[in-house]
């Protein structure tokens, strides 16, 4: 919300989400503890105009500013290359956090992950999917605050991860070794907390990638099987000229 707009203008659900998504914000570095987080965010959803919203977040950094919503582009981007330098784009990211409160969310396909992701999973789950994603930054981080709830993060392989959170009766999962990172590949940070749940990491192909495997392994069969017909063929061939040499020895 500007300074200048009309306390009494009616909020849209973009609105809401922005004022939600800096309480989530708040509430991973430390500034909110549950309780208020739960109050304020009860009151966020609760808000019909700009005046009643504005209150929520004003003690907080970037409180008070529901900015306005970004244009949206109902053209479907092309799918970006495999090169890495390509997928590392900057701006802002297009979308900075995300909430599962006795539900789930998910953040996957083609989008852009800001230098900073914040997520909460209280009694919910969650999966964030990075194999078709871009990146603002080189380096990224994700901040996952999990209570009794898990969010699973899935990256491609080739990208370096280094997973720096707490859990306290619950755990993050370190990735598998998959070897060393691919260069230009970006860093993904994973950090935050986790009481009575967990945060996983996991290497994964996309599917079109995995589809690609597939296909490549069913022509290295082909090729096989097509060797091993062509070497019968040369073998009958061989001993058919022998036997007719044999014939007409006699």
């Amino acid at each position: 919300m500007t300074d200048d707009a009309s306390p009494d203008l009616r909020a849209s659900d973009a609105d809401r989400e922005r004022v939600a998504e800096v309480l989530r914000e708040a509430v991973a570095e430390g500034r909110l503890d549950m309780a208020e987080f739960e109050e304020r965010l009860d009151a966020t959803y609760r808000a019909r105009t700009y005046g009643e919203l504005a209150p929520i977040t004003r003690d907080l950094p970037a409180g008070g500013a529901v900015a306005p919503p970004a244009p949206v582009s109902f053209a479907k981007e092309p799918a970006g290359g495999g090169s890495w330098a390509a997928r590392i784009v900057g701006g802002e990211g297009s979308s900075t956090g995300a909430m599962a409160i006795l539900s789930g969310f998910e953040r996957k396909g083609r989008w852009t992950v800001p230098k900073r992701f914040t997520c909460l999973a209280l009694l919910g789950g969650g999966e964030i999917d990075l194999r078709e994603a871009n990146f603002a930054d080189r380096e990224v981080e994700i901040a996952c605050v999990a209570v009794m709830g898990g969010v699973q993060v899935l990256v491609p392989p080739g990208v370096e991860v280094v997973v720096r959170g707490v859990g306290v009766m619950g755990g993050f999962e370190h990735p598998r070794d998959d070897g060393p990172p691919e260069p230009g590949a970006p860093r993904v940070v994973i950090s935050g907390f986790a009481f009575w749940g967990g945060v996983g990491v996991e290497r994964r192909a996309t599917r079109a990638e995995r589809q690609r495997l597939r296909e490549q392994r069913r022509q290295e069969r082909l090729e096989r099987r097509e060797a091993r017909h062509e070497l019968h063929r040369s073998r009958r061939a061989d001993r058919e000229l022998g036997q007719e040499r044999e014939r007409r020895r006699r």
